[in-house]
């Protein structure tokens, strides 16, 4: 018992110290140390071990290290003030006066090609009173285990506000998983016009599937959720929070979002949230899908690719994709 005990601490020494080093390499502000405060931790972490006697009194002084760089880490500050990507270069912002809602920067793109386009930031008004409900898509570029997954609030006459939880990136920046992990990337809410969000992954991203689900939120649940929202984005514009791909990122948002609503029972913590491909599995799981389906006929007629591709231009092209889904009224 006192050997496999040894063990797994020894593993757990190895293993934060590792992320430790990975941590300096990435989140070092000054470039010219990313290499040699590795290299300094590595050094200063194998002299302490070789001074400490004792096999317990080793393991213990092995976390050390890892610790004050975690308290460096967690010291590291997100800011709002960046040389941001045109397509995220504003952030949204929202006024509530009852069921009134004015809701500033929100985004509608014209788009040329997926990395040549032109931003819109518009003010819109919406009326709480109008909701009918909640829209889930989900979207797929490679493996059935990661997906990204976007929210849709329906206010009747062709209008939604669709609302993505992303990684706000600098100019010549790219997304990378790994970096998903560590204080690369800031926290950013993008409020939409679906012809936006939506036809970009289905007409100008190359390999990405869409799929789209009516959930069974009411218009209170609706209602209630859309306020939760709002209230993160507007903490975002004057507080900004780092991305990470674990706690803070596209997937658990919604479900810190829809938590609490009266009349539900927040879903536990599962691990189709991390490997979000099965977010949508997840959901209908839980009893969040309308359409009256077995899964995997549900999943089959809720790709959207081939309607939006020729819907491009169209005016209603958020009607267009809800033609005969299951679970969306008739138009």
């Amino acid at each position: 018992m006192k050997l496999t005990g040894l063990i797994l601490l020894w593993l757990a020494v190895v293993f934060t110290n590792l992320w430790a080093m990975a941590a300096l390499a990435i989140d070092m502000p000054v470039l010219a140390l990313r290499i040699a405060a590795p290299i300094m931790f590595c050094a200063a972490l194998l002299s302490l071990l070789w001074r400490v006697k004792g096999r317990w009194r080793k393991v213990m002084w092995g976390f050390a290290p890892f610790l004050l760089v975690l308290i460096w880490w967690l010291m590291l500050l997100p800011s709002n003030q960046r040389n941001w990507q045109p397509d995220v270069a504003q952030l949204a912002s929202a006024e509530i006066d009852g069921s009134k809602v004015v809701i500033h920067n929100v985004r509608n793109v014209d788009y040329r090609t997926e990395l040549d386009y032109t931003p819109h930031w518009e003010s819109r008004e919406y009326d709480l009173n109008d909701l009918r409900g909640i829209d889930l898509f989900v979207t797929y570029w490679g493996s059935p285990w990661i997906a990204h997954p976007i929210v849709s609030f329906d206010f009747g006459h062709d209008r939604h506000l669709a609302i993505s939880v992303e990684t706000r990136k600098e100019v010549g920046e790219d997304y990378s998983a790994l970096l998903g992990f560590f204080r690369q990337y800031e926290l950013v809410y993008v409020l939409a016009d679906e012809r936006d969000l939506i036809r970009l992954r289905t007409n100008y991203r190359m390999g990405e599937t869409v799929y789209l689900y009516r959930t069974v939120a009411t218009p209170d649940t609706a209602r209630t959720v859309l306020r939760a929202y709002l209230a993160t984005v507007n903490e975002l514009a004057s507080r900004p929070v780092w991305y990470n791909a674990i706690t803070s990122n596209c997937t658990t948002g919604i479900r810190i979002h829809t938590a609490g609503v009266a009349g539900t029972t927040p879903a536990a913590w599962d691990w189709r949230l991390l490997l979000n491909g099965k977010a949508d599995e997840y959901a209908y799981e839980h009893g969040r899908l309308a359409g009256g389906l077995p899964f995997a006929a549900l999943k089959s007629q809720a790709v959207i690719n081939d309607v939006a591709r020729p819907a491009d231009q169209a005016a209603d092209f958020s009607r267009i994709i809800r033609v005969n889904r299951a679970g969306f009224d008739e138009p």
